[in-house]
């Protein structure tokens, strides 16, 4: 009986498993990551060091209830304009959509006046409404005929003013945006809707706008933190929101820097909520349009540094 004998392994056929894969390395990013830490770290430590930033002021009117209440009137002078600028906004894009030469023209003739107009020049004309009329009528035109009739300055209050400026301009860029949105969905959709035999609303609410929504969000969420900021415009109507509040305790205690910290911050607790909120609205909207849904850039920081720390590899 005969054995064959297997020739000899050649230098270079070492065995797989001895084999150690090295990760790829990326030092311009390392030493970016690096880099930034230190800027960070530095402006950290100014803030922190320098006494003139007055933090012991910071802490005492942080949750002043004055500070609050004012906080409080813009969270409601944000929720009610992106309430009443949506519902209207919606209606002017279909409007601005639609078959009929007449409410194509009237929502476009809207969009383009609000869109030209400042909010503070808009808020400025809505608050000396009563010089121009002193009494706010409802009734048939060119008759004795009233409905109701109340004064002027007893319906456009403060509050009211704002509210409603803020819907006017707020409502054209969002318009606007939900065109874009409805534009942005594919032809065939309208095409396979009204294949379908369904009535137009019903092709628009059901099918249309659903899909338009994935266009629409991140642009709208947009508009809504502009808003946010934005309410601060009516400090002009001697409105207490969250801005004004803080002008005048600065204005009484000269202690500017450290009550202009506690109006930012607050602002950027608005902003971060609405972002967060942001995130998990489009990841909700997203599913079954995309396989994976992408992770928030802070989850993506989080794992490359973990990454980077504890594995010695950093990917992107």
């Amino acid at each position: 009986m005969t054995h064959s004998i297997p020739p000899a392994l050649h230098p270079t056929d070492a065995p797989a498993t001895t084999l150690r894969v090295v990760p790829a390395r990326y030092p311009l990013r390392i030493a970016g990551t690096v880099f930034s830490l230190f800027i960070f770290a530095g402006i950290a430590e100014s803030v922190a060091l320098n006494s003139r930033w007055e933090w012991s002021v910071f802490a005492n009117y942080f949750f002043n209830p004055v500070i609050l209440e004012g906080l409080g009137r813009t969270l409601l002078l944000t929720l009610l304009g992106t309430l009443f600028s949506v519902i209207v906004g919606t209606g002017l894009a279909l409007a601005r959509l639609s078959s009929s030469t007449l409410l194509s023209t009237l929502s476009w003739l809207y969009i383009w006046l609000f869109r030209s107009l400042p909010l503070i020049l808009v808020l400025i004309i809505l608050y000396n409404f009563s010089y121009l009329y002193d009494t706010l009528a409802l009734g048939i035109p060119f008759t004795a005929v009233e409905f109701f009739r109340y004064p002027t300055i007893d319906v456009l209050s403060p509050f009211s003013v704002a509210v409603l400026g803020l819907t006017l301009v707020q409502s054209a860029y969002t318009a606007e945006i939900i065109r874009g949105g409805i534009l942005g969905v594919d032809a065939g959709q309208f095409e396979a809707a009204a294949a379908l035999g369904l009535p137009g609303y019903r092709r628009t609410w059901r099918i249309i706008l659903p899909q338009a929504l994935r266009s629409i969000l991140p642009t709208g969420f947009n508009e809504i933190i502009s808003l946010a900021k934005g309410t601060s415009v009516v400090y002009v109507l001697a409105l207490p929101e969250l801005f004004y509040t803080v002008q005048v305790i600065y204005n009484r205690t000269q202690q500017v820097i450290p009550l202009l910290m506690v109006a930012t911050v607050w602002y950027l607790v608005i902003t971060s909520v609405l972002s967060v909120l942001q995130y998990f609205v489009e990841r909700y909207v997203a599913r079954g349009a995309v396989r994976e849904i992408p992770a928030h850039p802070l989850q993506r920081l989080f794992r490359h540094l973990t990454t980077l720390i504890f594995r010695g590899k950093y990917h992107v």
